[in-house]
């Protein structure tokens, strides 16, 4: 039989933490909990910008959809994480494999967009603030939304049309807690050429431009804000940017360090541990981050938790 047809027929081991064995009970505990934190907090959020008719701008709407990915993200991999997280391993389908990566690496592009957008969105609220709501209209911020959902889903159809056509004829084992495209690629006996070509060529279009659109924008704004007359006014200006701007570092600096680099260097072990933190960390902090230094959202969280 074929390379390609065993793939198909007999699918890939998902190792988890089986490899850990000592450490299994409070990796359980850890997932668990940040699991459900994720899904407390973003909801939580969602449900005051919903349920706040003052925080239906587009501030909070970007943020809304932010929240939205993080649910979706975490729940792309924790639940099967898991339900067999005590098993020696866990079978995957190609097609399980292949779709889990397309949420994966979709979900991940459109947060690397919405960060920029958001990024682009406090530029014009602090700089030409006049001019926000002319500018940042309910159709405009629905178009943006909508392109960035579109970009990062058709780049994650790439990806899967490339995976897709790999070749494994030896180990069918993945050493990691879900079908990571990596992990893949590192198990191929047959070229993961395009593949890489594809991740540098679309970080480039999308990480490296998102992240110098979200600098440029940020060095208008810390100009912008230097020319605030009043110390109440700079702090307040750089409040509403300070809890983005933490998003920004803990998320790109976690994908960057997990993806742009060579194959070569690619360790399983610290793919594992880097995995977890944009996974699990990044979006049970995130809520945390956009609520305890803003004012308006605590106000608003607190008549959501008494009704």
């Amino acid at each position: 039989m074929g390379a390609e047809n065993w793939s198909l027929a007999e699918g890939f081991l998902i190792v988890g933490f089986s490899d850990l064995p000592q450490l299994q009970v409070p990796l359980f505990v850890a997932l668990l909990l940040s699991y459900l934190m994720t899904l407390l907090g973003n909801l939580l959020i969602t449900a005051t910008i919903y349920c706040n008719v003052h925080l239906h701008t587009p501030m909070y709407f970007f943020l809304s959809i932010l929240s939205f990915i993080d649910i979706c993200h975490t729940s792309n991999i924790f639940p099967q994480t898991l339900v067999h997280f005590f098993q020696e391993g866990t079978y995957f389908s190609l097609t399980e494999c292949l779709l889990q990566a397309y949420f994966l690496i979709g979900l991940m592009c459109t947060e690397v967009l919405v960060l920029s957008v958001m990024a682009y969105d406090r530029y014009v609220a602090i700089c030409n603030p006049l001019r926000y709501m002319a500018i940042m209209t309910k159709d405009v911020c629905m178009q943006l939304a909508v392109g960035c959902w579109a970009v990062a889903l058709l780049v994650a159809v790439a990806y899967i049309i490339l995976l897709s056509e790999l070749f494994f004829c030896g180990s069918h084992t993945i050493n990691h807690f879900f079908c990571d495209f990596t992990a893949l690629m590192k198990i191929s006996c047959s070229s993961t050429y395009p593949i890489e070509v594809l991740l540098y060529v679309s970080g480039s279009m999308i990480t490296v431009v998102s992240f110098i659109l979200i600098i440029t924008s940020y060095t208008n704004i810390v100009s912008c804000i230097l020319k605030i007359k009043t110390k109440g006014g700079r702090h307040k200006a750089f409040l509403t940017c300070a809890s983005h701007l933490t998003v920004v570092v803990l998320f790109f600096g976690s994908i960057c360090s997990t993806y742009f680099r060579p194959m070569s260097t690619y360790s399983v072990k610290q793919n594992k541990i880097l995995s977890f933190s944009y996974i699990a960390v990044t979006p049970m902090c995130n809520p945390l981050i956009y609520s305890l230094k803003n004012a308006e959202v605590k106000k608003g969280l607190r008549k959501v938790l008494l009704f």
